[in-house]
């Protein structure tokens, strides 16, 4: 479903002279994380009761890209107590993001829309790595004691991203699957308009985009 409606606005965007890359992999050159940028992704990993060497991703896999913009959709799994967690991070102050504030309402509004989402193994314990840095996951929807390696993994991979796109010179937008917009005198939800696109829409959704490049 994400891959569906990131390609419904994908179709829309190039029906403008936007210059979109579709599918967008930046290669990670991990000596841009010496010094400060290990410093405060190490505290991340901490505070999230990592244990070990820290796993750095060596690409990022970007939705779409226009010029140094990079857009990433994020679905209900990347909302919750972990990612609020990381959110409050000292990298956060010391980077301007202008959706931080609200990620951090949506995390603490809609832990429950990830708990219906996120309890498949694949996303609850993750690949082998999350058990390895993170610990055994607890039981599946059990949120007390380890909790979610897997949800942890994803967190910690959040703040990758925030962080490496920044140090290479990218602008990161994320675009919440909560994002309303008004349309027809109130509003819909983001995700609703995208899986099922209306031709009358598409120049409010090209406005918005736009909206963003700035």
């Amino acid at each position: 479903m994400h891959q569906i409606k990131v390609q419904h606005l994908i179709t829309i965007l190039r029906l403008s002279d936007l210059p979109v890359e579709a599918d967008f992999n930046l290669e990670v050159n991990p000596s841009y994380l010496n010094g400060k940028g290990e410093t405060l992704l190490k505290a991340v990993f901490e505070d999230l009761k990592g244990k070990g060497r820290m796993p750095i991703l060596e690409r990022l896999k970007i939705d779409f890209k226009i010029n140094r913009f990079l857009f990433v959709y994020d679905d209900a799994v990347h909302f919750n107590r972990y990612r609020l967690s990381t959110l409050k991070s000292e990298l956060y102050s010391t980077f301007s993001y202008p959706w931080v504030d609200s990620y951090k309402r949506l995390c603490r509004n809609f832990e429950r829309e990830c708990l219906k989402a996120g309890l498949q193994d694949r996303i609850w314990n993750g690949p082998p790595i999350a058990s390895k840095v993170f610990g055994k996951s607890e039981e599946y929807g059990d949120l007390s004691g380890n909790g979610s390696a897997g949800w942890k993994l994803n967190a910690y991979n959040d703040v990758q991203y925030d962080l490496i796109t920044r140090l290479h010179g990218f602008k990161l937008v994320r675009i919440p699957v909560y994002e309303n917009l008004m349309t027809g005198g109130s509003l819909k939800k983001i995700d609703d308009l995208l899986l099922n696109p209306k031709e009358e829409n598409q120049q409010m959704l090209l406005n918005w985009i736009s909206r963003k490049l700035i």
